[in-house]
């Protein structure tokens, strides 16, 4: 089958032209490469992967509201999941043998289209807002409804998405957002494509198979059923944005996703869970890169909004990666949350970001919305698809890294920010926490094209916590906590542009080059700068 060719045939079945999504969809297919292995070796991979029936009553899927008397694959290793995007049609691939899926009409988040269910004792703490924005128990009621139905096979085959998933087999990942036994979250990702099990196998912690048949049978910390193929037609009566929804019941622990295949929204929310419970237990969640001394293991921390260099810089051949973009900062030092990487691929190149390019490697790596040139050639540079680009990896991929993902007590902070106006200079300090604390709070940066629907050029945008989409206490909480911190440990606190200079954008400026801002990180590492004149 190929799902281009369908596509093409259903929307003139249709009388409507072809999408610009269908001609994304219908190149990157043409261009595609061999599969890594042959459909008749898939096959057979994917009739021997399907869960245990031990492992599938662990899980007490009845209990969840899913009923299926198909198949269900639990932790797929990246072979399995090689065989499954096979078997389904999921994806294309490069010559190289990486697997690159297109997510559909999103290619970011979907920021507007996020609630909560305003109820106690969660409405007390939330800073609600029109990123914080309420919705009641009867609308999560009625769309966890139809996700369950959606997500159950009791009409399989049946094309009608309220139906039943229409015989597409049912994933399971069982996981950790954290890396520290005493804070983890114990997390489920229910999904109906191989892709975004695959992404969940990439971004949260994997654990051990000994761990896997517990995990199932144990009470989980939060539970994502993502049902992208369904729409809330009634969402005008449920008052939301769209048919599109990305909703949470954090008393309940657990979110619905509904009409986006996008999998950085299963990544984030995950994160914006992290972001409610651990703070309010003291320990302070931070959107920021982190990585560490290859001699003393000192460690720095890098804030800033995708885009803005947290991936580029925290990944650097001479220091150690502890994570790139999700840590917490606790009483004994920091951790990652996530198991994996998602680095942006608009303009990658191995001379600039050599670890990220080597990464990107089967049978893990996982390209998303990448354009391919004939022979299966990943093609950074076109951007006709989307500025965001994006490829998914674990841990285990950047050779330079720590291993158990966990650092000291910071000693560099460093908040990067995408001056769009080539105001600021390329480094300023922060010299008391009041400072950092201010600059925390207000966040300032240039939204990047792609990361969210609608942004196509950068915009100034001030956004607390550096990364507010996913902070759903109010901003004093995270910059208390942060000024707790650095009075705690010392950390010395850094500005750095990576944004424009000698103007704005547009207007005669041109964008940091990526030597010049390494360059002040490094000089920022290694302590130079601590004497410094400013």
């Amino acid at each position: 089958s190929n799902p281009a060719a369908m596509a093409a045939s259903a929307t003139a079945a249709h009388g409507a032209a072809p999408t610009a999504e269908d001609a994304f969809e219908a190149a990157m297919r043409a261009n595609s490469a061999a599969p890594p292995m042959s459909l008749e070796d898939a096959r057979a991979l994917v009739a021997g992967s399907a869960a245990s029936p031990e492992l599938v009553a662990a899980l007490s899927l009845e209990k969840m509201g899913i009923h299926t008397a198909g198949p269900v694959y639990v932790n797929l290793s990246f072979e399995q999941l090689n065989a499954h995007c096979i078997v389904n049609d999921e994806v294309a691939w490069t010559g190289d043998g990486v697997a690159v899926v297109d997510t559909g009409k999103f290619t970011g988040r979907s920021p507007h289209d996020k609630f909560f269910v305003e109820r106690e004792p969660s409405a007390s703490h939330i800073d609600w807002g029109s990123i914080n924005q309420p919705t009641t128990e009867p609308v999560f009621d009625a769309l966890h409804g139809k996700a369950l139905a959606h997500l159950s096979d009791a009409s399989a085959g049946n094309a009608d998405p309220d139906a039943g998933r229409g015989g597409r087999p049912l994933y399971v990942f069982l996981g950790y957002a954290g890396h520290s036994t005493t804070r983890r979250l114990r997390v489920c990702i229910v999904t109906t494509y191989a892709w975004q099990h695959w992404f969940s196998s990439n971004m949260f912690v994997r654990p051990e198979a000994a761990e896997v048949l517990p995990l199932a049978s144990a009470d989980k910390d939060f539970v994502i059923f993502n049902a992208c193929g369904i729409k809330d037609e009634e969402w005008a009566a449920h008052g939301l944005k769209s048919e599109t929804f990305v909703v949470f019941d954090l008393e309940r622990r657990m979110a619905v996703i509904g009409d986006t295949r996008y999998g950085g929204e299963m990544k984030k929310g995950i994160f914006s869970v992290v972001n409610y419970l651990l703070p309010r237990a003291g320990h302070l969640s931070m959107h920021c890169a982190a990585n560490a001394d290859k001699e003393t293991g000192d460690t720095a921390l890098f804030f800033g909004l995708s885009g803005t260099g947290k991936t580029t810089l925290s990944t650097d051949p001479a220091r150690l990666l502890i994570g790139d973009d999700e840590h917490v900062w606790d009483d004994e030092g920091i951790f990652n949350v996530e198991g994996g990487c998602y680095a942006k691929t608009k303009g990658l190149r191995a001379e600039f970001e050599p670890d990220i390019v080597a990464a990107i490697r089967g049978p893990a790596a996982l390209l998303e919305n990448v354009a391919l040139k004939p022979g299966g050639v990943a093609d950074y540079d076109d951007c006709g698809k989307t500025q965001n680009g994006r490829v998914s990896y674990p841990l285990e991929h950047i050779e330079s890294r720590v291993p158990s993902s966990t650092g000291k007590h910071p000693r560099q902070v460093i908040f990067l920010t995408a001056d769009a106006f080539g105001v600021l200079p390329p480094v300023s300090r922060l010299t008391e926490p009041d400072r950092a604390m201010y600059w925390f709070m207000s966040g300032f940066t240039a939204k990047v094209a792609g990361t969210e629907r609608g942004v196509t050029k950068p915009e100034p945008t001030f956004s607390h916590s550096f990364g507010s989409p996913f902070f759903p206490l109010h901003a004093a909480d995270y910059a208390e906590l942060l000024g707790g911190k650095l009075r705690d440990h010392g950390a010395s606190v850094y500005l750095v542009n990576s944004g424009w200079t000698g103007g704005p954008c547009g207007g005669g400026g041109h964008r940091m080059p990526i030597k010049v801002t390494r360059a002040c990180v490094a000089a920022i590492v290694s302590g130079a700068l601590v004497s410094a004149e400013y």
